[in-house]
């Protein structure tokens, strides 16, 4: 079972059943020398937090990369939408309704939303694995990892 849970786990991901090392008080007796130490151990600590609750550069790269995608072109479909539908209208090609101009940009900044979060949820969470193109399968993964812990935490709250 541990095996499982292991797998399970992300790489960046803590382990619950780890211990925390008890906080000791400074020896020192002056107030440069406490601040210094003070200064090591807090920097020891967010270093050592930071390792384990950060995301790998190439999970990041990915996420970046996939962001571009499917979010960077709707949204700079829904920018030019404005310069297309000017042309349309001040050429006299096409006769539409004001609202179309309305509903159309908002489609597709809001599919550039939605993108986004597909962005994120679709890129594998694993280092050493690229994942799929269209990103379904870590889509369903990672989306079911992120609602798994959405409800231990109420649980727990």
């Amino acid at each position: 079972m541990a095996k499982n849970s292991k797998k399970n786990r992300l790489p960046f991901e803590p382990s619950s059943n780890k211990k925390k090392p008890a906080k000791t008080a400074p020896t020192s007796t002056t107030k440069v020398d406490s601040k210094s130490s003070k200064d090591q151990k807090s920097s020891k600590n967010s270093n050592s937090d930071a390792s384990l609750s950060a995301i790998p550069k190439a999970v990041s790269n990915r996420m970046v990369r996939r962001m571009l995608v499917f979010s960077g072109i709707p949204t700079a479909l829904g920018i030019s939408s404005f310069f297309i539908f000017y042309w349309l209208f001040s050429r006299n090609l096409l006769d539409f309704p004001p609202y179309l101009v309305v509903f159309v940009s908002a489609g597709l900044f809001g599919l550039g939303v939605i993108g986004l979060s597909y962005s994120i949820f679709s890129a594998s969470w694993d280092e050493n694995r690229p994942g799929g193109i269209i990103g379904f399968s870590e889509f369903k993964i990672n989306f079911g990892r992120t609602v798994s812990a959405w409800r231990n935490g109420r649980k727990k709250a």
